[in-house]
């Protein structure tokens, strides 16, 4: 019989399949790698041959140049691709647009490795697809009983009454430039809100690329001053990466409000040290509920938790009588988040 470690290995690279000879979101470049979601801790240049959904392997060719690998291979959702001797099946993640689960199979074992995802809707990405398996991957950056997100609606409209509050100020969301930003963007738009939304130039790429995707952000204008003048932005809000709000181009605007759209805003701790005015606990992870409930439902003969607080997790599994174990792979710092 074999052993599940035969299938896939935890390595210094990442995971490793022998039998497939491939890794799956390696952190270095190897010979193949088989790519879940387009955020740079997981999709790294330089490999040889990279698999990956169409989507994905679009935002690392935005993201990195058209050569970030020799030979691109385009995954199909559900379609099953044999690799080596292995059996390999892509399946949505919800976690962002082109995101998906790698599922691999040989000798009727069956691994999922999940990448990051979550169990929200999301209208910029397709949903999370729970895949039956024998091990079931699990990412655990918010697993810890005190994270619990609330609904996204209610910190949508958080901000808006915001804005209606002070209509005088400008309104700076931090939102990380892949999958983030343009999540906020489209839950402003379905909650009605109709004005044009600034972002920062770092945004613009992917901004377009999701609005080639059909996914209707509205209008956006660049968030620079040139040619204008501060109180272009009284009222605005303005959507930027998270690191442009320490430096001088969040100095532009008038009054600014400061806010942070992170699962970690939870934690008022990391709101203060941020200089958040304005937390808004939205999350492109599961929280605690939501990552046992997919365990629940997928109930897998055995769970893998990795990146993030994996001990809680796995001692939640065996106290349900589920083999765990943390993989303790490193590398992963939660870009998304």
């Amino acid at each position: 019989m074999i052993k599940p470690e035969d299938l896939l290995r935890p390595t210094p690279q990442g995971l490793y399949c022998p039998p497939g000879e491939f890794f799956i979101d390696p952190v270095r470049p190897v010979e193949r790698a088989l790519v879940t979601h387009g955020h740079a801790d997981h999709a790294r240049p330089g490999s040889v041959k990279v698999m990956a959904t169409r989507q994905t392997l679009a935002i690392m060719a935005l993201r990195y140049g058209e050569d970030f690998c020799t030979e691109r291979q385009e995954a199909r959702l559900g379609e099953r691709m044999r690799i080596g001797a292995v059996d390999v099946s892509f399946h949505p993640a919800g976690h962002v647009l082109g995101s998906a689960q790698i599922a691999v199979e040989w000798q009727g074992l069956r691994i999922v490795a999940s990448g990051d995802y979550k169990r929200r809707p999301d209208p910029t990405c397709m949903g999370f697809e729970p895949v039956p398996c024998d091990i079931f991957i699990t990412e655990a950056t918010f697993a810890l009983p005190v994270f619990r997100h609330p609904p996204t609606e209610a910190e949508v409209e958080k901000l808006l009454a915001s804005v209606r509050q002070f209509p005088e100020r400008a309104h700076l969301v931090g939102a990380y430039a892949l999958g983030k930003a343009q999540r906020v963007i489209r839950h402003l738009r379905e909650a009605g809100y109709g004005a044009p939304i600034y972002i920062h130039g770092a945004l613009k790429k992917l901004c377009d690329f999701y609005q080639d995707e059909g996914i209707d952000l509205g209008e956006l204008r660049p968030a620079t001053v040139e040619g204008g003048k501060k109180g272009d932005f009284v009222g605005a809000i303005v959507v930027g990466p998270p690191s442009a709000f320490a430096d001088r181009w969040a100095r532009r605007f008038p009054d600014p409000v400061s806010c942070f759209a992170s699962g970690w805003m939870r934690v008022r701790q990391r709101a203060r040290q941020r200089g958040v005015e304005l937390p808004l606990i939205l999350s492109d992870h599961c929280d605690w509920d939501e990552l046992t409930a997919t365990i629940d439902e997928i109930r897998p003969e055995e769970v893998w938790v990795t990146h993030g607080r994996e001990e809680a997790l796995v001692r939640w599994c065996e106290l349900r009588q589920i083999r765990a174990r943390p993989l303790h792979l490193v590398g992963y710092e939660d870009e998304a988040e």
